[in-house]
């Protein structure tokens, strides 16, 4: 994907109206300080497009950013460590649950595990939950550049068996360093969004 134009164009709090868009949307999930926007400034090739932050849940609206006019990328608010109260916690997952429930738009829900770790509690609860919704989650595991070489394929073992993957599950492993996995991510939004014809036709 060549970005030629980016633009934060709707930012949904907790009482906002979902926009009514007609291209299509590809949404990230991904507990708090999971990566969420080192991921998708890493996708648009911007350092700081996406607000990143050392404090989890930091993201507390659903932003969408338009993508060459012919898609949008959907950052949800991070789920889990927040120090947030339950009340306001509880009012993210309706805002999240609305979002999946009503948009129209919506293609694929890509959810963000921390490769490092097995995951948690609330991880599976998510991703058992987007399976619920009707959407098979694909799994980015992200801080793909802190193991050293010889632990991938174990940890992706670990986030496979504790999500309790199918064969047939995408897991891309990432790293917002080096960018590996970057243009996995892409190649598949763009297959999912139908975008690819229109790009070889480009070139």
């Amino acid at each position: 994907m060549i970005i030629r134009s980016l633009e934060l164009e709707t930012v949904c709090g907790i009482t906002s109206t979902l926009p009514e868009n007609t291209l299509p949307e590809i949404a990230f999930a991904g507990k708090s300080n999971v990566g969420k926007s080192s991921l998708i400034n890493g996708l648009m090739n911007r350092k700081s497009f996406a607000r990143t932050s050392a404090t989890p849940g930091k993201t507390q609206t659903i932003n969408f950013y338009n993508i060459n006019q012919e898609l949008y990328l959907v950052d949800l608010p991070g789920y889990g460590y927040a120090k947030v109260s339950e009340q306001e916690k509880k009012k993210w997952g309706q805002m999240i649950e609305r979002y999946l429930h009503q948009s129209k738009q919506l293609r694929a829900v890509f959810l963000l595990i921390d490769i490092r770790h097995a995951p948690s509690a609330n991880d599976k609860m998510m991703y058992d939950w987007i399976l619920s919704q009707g959407y098979h989650p694909i799994i980015i595991a992200t801080k793909l550049d802190k193991l050293k070489r010889s632990q991938v394929q174990k940890q992706i073992k670990v986030v496979r068996q504790g999500l309790g993957l199918s064969k047939d599950s995408i897991l891309i492993p990432f790293s917002a360093v080096t960018k590996q996995g970057r243009d996995e991510i892409w190649d598949l939004a763009e297959e999912i969004c139908g975008l690819k014809e229109s790009e070889e036709g480009e070139e």
